[in-house]
This record gives structure tokens, sequence and C-alpha cells, in this order.
């Protein structure tokens, strides 16, 4: 039986990962801050502990066994969240440190394993982001620049973009130098049901969709910016395909993992609104916006996978938009039922 470890399974991207590598038969350990929060892991077993203490990473990379090592680690854990929390600048100390704190910590520790017991066995995965990708190359909605290559000249628009890029080439140093098999994905735009969708932290499918679910028919909701700057959003289904396609073969990336289906945040709302079955205004108003447009490239991940993401975009938001207003009933249902 295979065995994996996963790093963040407590948040939305690696409970779904968990669940996937049970149902491929696999003995899961998953390791997290917290518990999943809208539903039970099912990983045979899940530790609570911090990743930036190299303690609890030392305890964690150890197999059931406490012998050998484990075929796969998936490296999720992050300080992350929605623009709310990433854009304002208010937590950049924080999210660099406690980010590279695991990296190193994770890279470390198996390092160590892997000298004590004279093997390079463990295929690591780690997840980083489209928020890698210069600024300068995403100043045009209609034509963001999102290839793999053009990450160079660096220029991220956000500390946590900084942070990802340093980890990108952390990862692949270790490879380098130590022969350590390592896979990265840059995520773009992850979302679906499970996920984040109040508080702060949630992406702007889950904000939207929690919006149109408590507005009134009739009524307005607020939006940050004009609406028209661009992303694409990827179901989560497809994310996890993507992980495992990548793991499974022999190409180490940086690739993007994201959908090429570019959507404006109105057209987004306009969406979410006709699943809804509401007429619906907007407002505009100010707001950390990050980049003026972003969409995935997906040519190298067809040429070195022969696979690319193709979930269209209202099809998860009717699944995720099911989803949170079903979670917004449950804890407000006044503001749902009237």
């Amino acid at each position: 039986m295979k065995t994996a470890l996963v790093c963040g399974a407590g948040g939305f991207i690696g409970h779904h990962l968990v669940g996937r590598l049970k149902a491929e038969g696999y003995w899961v350990r998953g390791i997290d801050l917290k518990n999943p929060q809208f539903e039970a892991t099912v990983a045979d077993d899940f530790v609570i502990g911090d990743l930036s203490h190299v303690s609890i990473v030392q305890s964690a990379i150890c197999p059931p066994s406490n012998s050998g090592s484990f075929d796969e680690i998936y490296q999720l854990a992050a300080d992350m969240g929605g623009a709310g929390y990433i854009f304002t600048g208010e937590n950049d100390a924080t999210v660099m440190h406690n980010s590279a704190s695991i990296n190193l910590n994770v890279l470390d520790r198996v390092l160590a394993r892997n000298t004590a017991l004279k093997h390079n066995k463990t295929k690591i995965f780690y997840s980083s982001s489209a928020c890698v990708y210069p600024q300068h190359n995403q100043l045009d909605p209609n034509d963001p620049v999102c290839r793999e290559d053009s990450v160079y000249p660096a220029a991220p628009d956000s500390e946590y973009g900084w942070e990802k890029l340093f980890s990108e080439r952390l990862y692949l140093s270790y490879q380098r130098n130590f022969q350590i098999p390592v896979f990265i994905a840059r995520f773009h735009n992850i979302f679906g049901p499970l996920g984040t969708w109040c508080g702060g932290r949630e992406k702007s499918p889950a904000a939207i969709c929690r919006k149109v679910a408590l507005a009134e028919p009739g009524g307005e909701i607020e939006i940050w910016g004009d609406g028209e700057q661009t992303r694409s959003f990827l179901y989560i289904d497809e994310c996890i395909e993507g992980v495992r396609n990548l793991v499974a073969g022999g190409f180490s990336g940086p690739v993007n993992i994201g959908s090429e289906e570019m959507t404006t945040i109105n057209n987004m709302v306009d969406i979410v609104c006709n699943i809804a079955g509401k007429q619906l205004s907007t407002v505009h108003i100010e707001g950390p916006l990050g980049v003026r447009g972003r969409n995935s490239d997906n040519t190298m991940i067809r040429e070195k996978l022969g696979w690319s993401p193709d979930y269209p975009l209202r099809q998860g938001l009717e699944h995720t938009y099911k989803w949170v207003a079903e979670q917004v009933e449950k804890s407000m249902p006044e503001a749902v039922n009237g």
C-alpha cells in the first residue's frame, strides 16, 4: 500500500486531496493547525500541529511503522487567504515568515531522513501560485501573460507571490543538489464546495456566492473595484486531477494548473445571480484588487502531461453556489428566508 503525507490537510484543497488519495487506496496522514472545517477528514491519521516548528515536521514525516519513508508528500500548507488578507500589506511579515519556515522545515527533515536511510524515495509536491507572475505582465485585463517562462524578470505584486517564487527555487535547489524528486504546480484561483466562504480569507467565487445568497431579490451587492478585472477560476476536482497527473508523471514543473476560461468579476456576478434566480445590482467600492488581469496559459501542461482542465466555470459555480447557500442558511436562516 502506498503512503502519503498531506501538509495542510485541514484546508480546502488539502482536504479534497486526502479524499482522492484514500479513494486510490493510499494510507494517508494529514497534518494542519486545525481539522477540516466543514466535514470530517477521511485520513487514516490526522495530526494537529504547526509545521513552522521543526519538531512537528520531524514527527510528521515518519510513516506509521516509523521505518522507511512516505512514498509521497503533498506540501500545501501556507499562510494565505483571499485578496482582503493577501493584498492589504498588513499580513506580509506573517505570511512570508510562516510559509517560508514550513517549506524549509519540510525539505530539511526529508533530506535528513533520506540521508539516514540512504535513499531518495519520497516524492514531494509543492503548491505554488499564479501570484508569482510579474505585475507588469498583467496590466491588460484582456491579454494577461502567464506562461511559465514569463515569471522572470520577477516582479510579483504581493509578498505572498515573492514567498511562493522563493520556495519554488528552494524546492528545485534541493532537487538539483540532493536528488529529491519534486513537483511544482502554480495554482490559479481554485474554488468549490467545502472552501472558506466568509470571514475575510475567502476567495472571490465564494464571496460572491455568499453575497448573492444573502441578497433580497431586487437588492444590491458590493464588489471591489469596477469589476472589469479578469481572472480564471478552476474547479477543485480539476485541480486535484492535475496534481495527481503531475506527480504520476516525470515532469517537475513548475507548471500552471488552472482554467483558460477567463472572465471578468462582473460577469461572474451575473452568472451567480442567474444560478440563484435573482436580479441584483452591483455597487462598486474600493478594496484590494491584486493584478488587473490573470489567466492560466495551459500550453505547457498539455505538452508535458497530455491533459488540461476543461470543466466549465458555470458548472463549478452551480455546485459552489448550492453549497454556499446551504451554509448561509444554516448560519443565518432569517437572512435567507426573510
